[in-house]
């Protein structure tokens, strides 16, 4: 597929402006998955291409987590594999869904993540005793986390975080912290499967990496300058304007 160069800047800009929300409050796949959308990537490939300049951020994240000793790769390890095989299954199913009914069924569950994004800060979170046992915990919900960022991706961090904090009794910042690698495995097995699926838009993704990593960069001068509560309205307000839009043209 070939990209003009309005459709290349479109995409530098909107991951930059995602990667500047994402340092600050999160939610930057609610912004380049529809950006993607609607610059008429198809639904397979605008995962795939998510997937790959999402890599990037995730990778980095967790390396400087594991420098500095925040994190240690002995626990993390059993759960980043198990997030990594659920990953590479809910990817590997995708596939097989047929694309028109996924540029339906992918704007309908941003539209959800979007409303779960806004009302994510106002849930009550109860750190302490764990509820299930480590063992069940990465046998069966890190998995399954991992089959939902797989298949779309959007809100994979506070989903990984919201867990780590309700069912095994982990300090937030803590939950947060151990979300990171793990989001990273389900992005690498993701971005494997869709590379050897040939639905990754190099192009595209290069520009968007480049894009992210400057507001990534812009974001982090501005950390705790921001209200993180209006950068989230914010990022769902654009979310919806752009999906607006792509239904409007599909509806023509």
């Amino acid at each position: 597929m070939e990209f003009a160069w309005e459709i290349l800047l479109f995409l530098f800009f909107a991951a930059a402006v995602a990667g500047f929300m994402d340092t600050l409050a999160g939610g930057g796949g609610l912004i380049t998955i529809p950006a993607l959308v609607v610059s008429g990537v198809p639904p397979l490939a605008a995962l795939g291409t998510n997937k790959f300049q999402s890599s990037f951020g995730s990778g980095t994240s967790s390396f400087l987590l594991f420098k500095r000793k925040k994190i240690h790769w002995a626990e993390m390890r059993p759960m980043m594999i198990a997030a990594f095989i659920g990953s590479a299954i809910g990817t590997l199913i995708v596939q097989f869904i047929d694309t028109h009914v996924l540029g339906f069924v992918i704007p309908l569950v941003l539209i959800i993540i979007a409303v779960y994004f806004i009302a994510a800060p106002y849930l009550k979170l109860d750190s302490g005793q764990p509820r299930i046992s480590n063992a069940l915990y990465q046998k069966t919900v890190i998995p399954a986390i991992g089959v939902y960022d797989g298949m779309f991706g959007p809100g994979t961090g506070s989903f990984l975080a919201l867990a780590g904090v309700s069912l095994r009794g982990l300090e937030l910042i803590k939950a947060t912290a151990m979300a990171k690698p793990l989001n990273f495995a389900t992005n690498i097995a993701s971005l494997i499967v869709f590379i050897l699926a040939d639905q990754v838009m190099w192009m595209a993704g290069f520009a968007m990496i480049v894009g992210q990593i400057l507001g990534a960069w812009m974001g982090s001068h501005y950390l705790f300058r921001v209200n993180p509560k209006v950068l989230r309205l914010l990022i769902v307000t654009i979310c919806f304007i752009m999906l607006g839009n792509y239904f409007y043209k599909t509806l023509l």
